[in-house]
């Protein structure tokens, strides 16, 4: 539904995750019953999630755990483990930075070049982990860095940026091919962020195997901010899903939707689902493991932008094991633990064996949904509050 901004303009009414609520059906299910696998490309995992390619959440030894609970982890290809021999004396460099020059001084660390020895190297740390290996690179310097790591043994790669398209243009540089790089990629790929039903269904014609959904919601991201731009996750997740059902029309081909960003605790994982979602990528939640590498902290790939930063370092805490984190058991009541847990018991709930038919769930738009009768717990800072 447009609504009239002024005489000039009109927009669409968008909705983030707190503005939405999922209905529970006529049907309730045992959660032992419920399915929650998904397959991205050729591979099969036990969880939809992928974690953040975020210094300050994935390294190799975090991929491992990760890939072995069940889920894919992103390692960053042009971060601190493919610039520095020992990532680890950055990691708590940046961690004990004081917040008012953090930006600053991480725009020194992240102009030590990416080694190409270092790709190959990360890569088959992983790989001898006995996982799947998924990394991520920038348009800019994909073809740069790509094959170095296909030839280390990486299953996925992930073309990333704060908005992708199909249809860059530039006076200056030659423009990265989408279409014809992921058709003579010999691994799945997944592109995005996007936003927006058109763009979605320009990249998923480009022939990747998955959409990143999600343009600035992310809590160290400061994208809509410094630029203005971006679409509540509800809205882009439903218009995301809307243009799969398009190249599914038109191609006979099912592109993934992955839901990026904005999602911190169990029900937004749920309602990313029942939007549409085939899957989730979330980073802070993760950086609280135990196992993260950030120390406790969390920041964006565009935090350390040479020219125009868009992202800040966040504290996350620690709030668990990995294995608490995603798959429990829960000790706290505010949702932050045992996520897939949750997205079980939500299926469950509502009726729903596996995550496509949990895409038809009903939803309701409901800005009272976080604040009915929660008054207590807001005042004493607890639960919901």
């Amino acid at each position: 539904m447009e609504v009239e901004i002024g005489r000039g303009k009109k927009g669409r009414r968008a909705y983030g995750f707190d503005d939405i609520a999922i209905v529970p059906s006529r049907r309730t299910r045992d959660a032992q019953d419920v399915d929650i696998t998904w397959k991205l490309g050729p591979h099969t995992l036990e969880l939809p999630c992928l974690a953040s390619a975020m210094d300050g959440v994935v390294d190799p030894a975090f991929a491992v755990t990760m890939g072995r609970l069940g889920g894919l982890a992103v390692l960053n290809l042009e971060g601190v483990q493919t610039r520095y021999e020992d990532a680890d004396e950055q990691l708590d460099r940046i961690a004990a930075l004081p917040t008012e020059t953090a930006t600053r001084a991480m725009q020194e660390i992240y102009r030590e070049p990416i080694k190409p020895e270092l790709i190959a190297r990360r890569v088959k740390e992983i790989k001898e982990g006995g996982v799947l290996a998924a990394a991520s690179l920038t348009p800019q310097r994909v073809e740069e860095f790509y094959q170095v790591a296909l030839d280390a043994g990486l299953d996925v790669l992930v073309v990333q940026g704060t908005v992708v398209s199909a249809e860059h243009v530039s006076a200056r540089t030659e423009p990265l091919d989408l279409k014809r790089f992921i058709r003579d990629c010999p691994v799945p790929v997944v592109v995005g962020g996007v936003a927006s039903y058109a763009t979605t269904l320009h990249l998923m014609r480009t022939g990747a195997v998955g959409v990143l959904v999600g343009v600035g919601p992310g809590h160290a991201c400061t994208t809509r901010g410094v630029l203005g731009i971006g679409v509540p996750q509800a809205t882009a997740i439903a218009d995301a899903a809307a243009a799969r059902v398009q190249h599914l029309l038109e191609t006979g081909e099912y592109c993934d939707v992955i839901a990026d960003g904005g999602m911190r605790t169990g029900g937004d994982v749920s309602k990313a689902i029942a939007l549409g979602a085939d899957a989730v990528m979330i980073g802070s939640p993760l950086a609280a493991a135990d196992e993260a590498p950030g120390r406790g902290y969390h920041w964006g790939m565009a935090t350390f932008h040479p020219e125009l930063p868009r992202g800040t370092r966040v504290k996350a805490g620690r709030k668990g094991t990995l294995r608490e984190i995603l798959l429990g058991p829960a000790h706290e009541n505010d949702g932050t633990r045992n996520l897939f847990g949750a997205l079980r018991t939500s299926m469950a709930t509502c009726g729903y064996e596996t995550l496509s038919s949990f895409q038809k769930a009903e939803v309701m738009v409901a800005p009272a949904l976080m604040t009915e009768g929660k008054k207590l717990q807001k005042e004493q800072d607890v639960g919901m509050g």
